[in-house]
């Protein structure tokens, strides 16, 4: 059984009232985002790029890892009351609670001021076996949201120039790919990420921008040999009390 909070090395998640645990992938996403916004933020006007919307923020851990690697004011929603309260308790512990903004809304009902930087680790399993468990439900399959839905509220949402962060299961990349098309967003950056070097990926990570042409595929290894890759490592160092 999932431990009730997991502690890292600036704040701590509680977990107990949500359906999604911390997971690795989750947290590989969360550091990856901090460091792809803080060289952006390093290249223009920080005052210019200062609004970010975490879409389906669960326990708050990836507003959380935003915020401690960069100075943006976020907005992070959940449909879910249990899930937003947990990561309003969560944010409100951490030296990070006058940056970070809890709502309980649904995504279609959000009205805001466009943002610079959106992300969302979305529901993953479309279509799939459902359980029992109607927040577990909410939180692993896109009932409640679908990732058409989820590009058209992005797209609403959006400033023209602005970002979308985005993790998906590995299968669902072209998906994905062929929806950013219909918004002319390039996906400047793409990560798939496996356990080992003799699995196959199973998550993929996506930094969309709009209006540019080049695009770059990487792979992320977690481990090898039993290890932490030193990729892995780098990522999560500022955040993981192992490393």
């Amino acid at each position: 059984m999932p431990n009730s909070y997991f502690q890292f090395k600036q704040f701590t998640i509680h977990q107990d009232r949500c359906a999604m645990k911390v997971c690795t992938d989750a947290c590989l996403f969360g550091a990856w985002v901090g460091r792809k916004v803080s060289s952006w933020q390093m290249t223009f006007d920080r005052k210019n790029y200062s609004r970010a919307l975490d879409i389906g923020t669960g326990t708050g851990l990836l507003s959380l890892m935003l915020a401690q690697k960069n100075d943006c004011w976020i907005d992070a929603i959940d449909i879910n009351h249990s899930a937003a309260q947990q990561a309003e308790e969560n944010i409100q512990d951490s030296k990070w609670k006058d940056q970070i903004t809890v709502h309980t809304i649904n995504i279609l009902e959000w009205k805001s001021e466009p943002y610079d930087l959106i992300i969302s680790n979305p529901p993953f399993y479309e279509n799939d076996l459902k359980s029992p468990d109607t927040d577990r439900n909410l939180a692993l399959h896109d009932s409640g949201l679908t990732l058409v839905t989820l590009f058209e509220q992005v797209a609403r949402l959006l400033q023209p120039h602005g970002r979308f962060a985005l993790l998906l299961p590995a299968h669902r990349r072209t998906e994905a790919m062929d929806l950013a098309k219909q918004y002319d967003w390039i996906a400047t950056e793409t990560v798939e990420v496996c356990q080992t070097e003799k699995h196959t990926p199973f998550r993929a990570m996506f930094w969309f921008e709009k209006g540019i042409a080049a695009s770059e595929a990487k792979r992320m290894q977690i481990k090898e040999n039993g290890v932490y890759t030193e990729g892995f490592v780098d990522l999560l160092r500022d955040y993981y009390l192992a490393f």
